[in-house]
């Protein structure tokens, strides 16, 4: 069965696209912990992050670092935080969170976007990248 990002990887169900190359996709957490947070996933379906090829994890991680530079520019923080669990979906996706404090990585601190502040955060990041 196809996971949930495996769905707006295929466009199945709608997300707030912040970047896409021909592996990776990066797109706002649509439940946050801050104003920016994104999620940046593997094209491919993968369970667990260390059982990626080693090629394909570090280009994952030049990905999500291209996309943090982006977040950097567009949102007003002390740095973009990172975090690997994936427990609630199985399969690979890296956390980038604009933070300020520890508690904003808690995971137990969310923010409430309307649909069209995300659009425009969206874009924002784009126009970054």
């Amino acid at each position: 069965m196809s996971s949930i990002f495996t769905k707006i990887i295929l466009g199945e169900i709608p997300c707030y696209k912040v970047a896409e190359d021909e592996h990776f996709i990066a797109f706002l957490d649509i439940n946050p912990n801050a104003k920016g947070h994104t999620l940046c996933v593997p094209k491919k379906e993968i369970n667990r992050i260390f059982d990626m090829e080693e090629s394909h994890y570090l280009e994952l991680m030049r990905f999500s670092r291209k996309v943090a530079k982006a977040l950097e520019k567009t949102i007003p923080c002390d740095r973009i935080g990172i975090s690997v669990i994936g427990l609630e979906v199985p399969h690979v996706h890296v956390h980038l969170i604009p933070i300020n404090e520890m508690k904003d990585m808690t995971f137990q601190h969310k923010v409430k976007l309307s649909g069209e502040e995300m659009e425009a955060l969206a874009k924002s990041i784009q126009e970054s990248l």
